[in-house]
């Protein structure tokens, strides 16, 4: 065992203790789910299907929502294990996974709760998405002999900065994959610097997601409340809401009937808006914002709108996936922080389906241009969904290496 490898057991153990703690404390906060508790220290809440199985675990939503369509296509050849740590990707999961796949939440890194997991399932392959690596976790899967994929994986800039000044005492963390399928030729770039072997660059999964689903029901219901112009800020955070209230009041000097729709990344905040809420059941009422603080409805408010802002763009955070709207047809507007997301803006920008904004009177400006306009909306709108076309048998190519894989 490296000293890498010796410290992040010895750490992980003694962690044991206060990580308990901790998560009584999630549980009080709404982030974990009491009855559920013990499968965070690896102890299974449901027996192992007979078979191969497949391990696949995507660290929150977003992961979740790009590994789906692989999961649909192991279908008839093996069970899948996905495990999430987030509760609400624990429900996304409950609604969306097919009859062959089920969820657990993954253990904490600590390598007695970790080897409890992987005796309990012992699965074939082990498949992590995007950059969720934990060391405890590796060596395990490692030492259980159970070959492993990293699938549409990233590093940001500064992740990959980071990650090269602890290359030399931390290869646990990088190697030992057997394929690494990137998401672009700049992560591929990024892992071949670090020495990392079997690099595929394939395309990015997020861009062949299914469509984000709806119920008919539920948006004939909102079409009829919504009877004035309206638009979507999808994905916010803390700050994004200020600026773009403030936006929606510069908006009503032309649009009084306007409603603005806001969607917060974390549902769980909608109580902190002073504004009707879904989750109450309250309904859009002209001129006014409206706060859909509900969980997976993403995809009916997307059909709702003829265009979209999407947050994490005026905050430092990255950016938020572009691609799920693009593939509705749903042109979009951006703040200019998107170093996560640099190569979907480019993408729909050279098509024509993309306006970056830095503040409350450019995004009303932007907005504006496009209610005046709704013909030139739905036009960038047919651009953006052509923007991430051609992935469509990638679920499939890699649901055949993660069975090759586990052979």
């Amino acid at each position: 065992m490296s000293l890498v490898s010796s410290a992040a057991s010895f750490t992980g153990t003694m962690a044991a203790p206060v990580l308990r703690g901790m998560l009584k404390s999630r549980v009080r906060q709404g982030k974990e789910i009491a009855s559920r508790l013990a499968e965070r220290r690896g102890v299974a809440s449901i027996a192992r299907p007979d078979g191969r199985l497949i391990w696949i675990h995507a660290a929150s939503v977003g992961e979740t929502m790009s590994v789906l369509a692989v999961i649909e296509a192991l279908a008839g050849h093996a069970h899948v294990l996905l495990t999430t740590g987030t509760v609400t990707s624990a429900k996304i999961a409950a609604e969306r996974l097919p009859p062959h796949a089920c969820h657990q939440f993954v253990p904490l890194d600590v390598p007695a709760w970790v080897e409890t997991f992987l005796r309990h399932w012992h699965p074939d392959c082990a498949v992590l998405v995007e950059s969720e690596i934990w060391p405890n976790m590796l060596r395990l899967t490692d030492s259980h002999g159970i070959p492993r994929l990293l699938i549409n994986a990233s590093f940001s800039p500064r992740s990959a900065a980071r990650w090269q000044k602890l290359l030399p005492h931390a290869g646990i963390l990088i190697y030992g994959f057997r394929y690494v399928h990137v998401q672009s030729s700049q992560d591929a770039e990024t892992f071949r610097r670090f020495g990392n072997a079997g690099i595929l660059e394939w395309g990015n999964l997020k861009y062949a997601a299914p469509p984000l689903p709806y119920e008919e029901t539920h948006f004939l219901a909102l079409q009829s409340q919504i009877r004035g112009p309206v638009w979507l800020a999808a994905s916010t955070h803390p700050g994004e809401e200020d600026i773009v209230i403030a936006a929606h009041q510069l908006l009503l000097v032309r649009f009084p009937a306007l409603v603005t729709i806001i969607v917060p990344r974390h549902p769980e905040r909608g109580a902190s808006f002073p504004f009707p809420r879904r989750s109450l059941g309250q309904v859009p009422l002209p001129g006014q914002v409206y706060v859909a603080d509900t969980l997976g409805e993403l995809g009916l408010f997307y059909r709702s709108s003829p265009f979209a802002f999407i947050g994490g763009s005026l905050v430092s955070v990255g950016g938020h996936n572009l691609a799920e709207a693009a593939g509705l047809g749903i042109p979009t507007i951006t703040g200019p922080y998107t170093a996560e997301i640099s190569d979907q803006v480019a993408k729909l920008r050279a098509c024509g389906a993309l306006v970056q904004v830095r503040d409350a009177a450019a995004l009303a400006a932007a907005v504006a241009t496009w209610l005046d306009d709704p013909s030139a909306a739905r036009r960038a709108g047919a651009a953006a969904k052509t923007a991430f076309a051609g992935l469509e048998s990638l679920p499939r190519k890699i649901a055949d290496l993660i069975l090759q894989t586990a052979l």
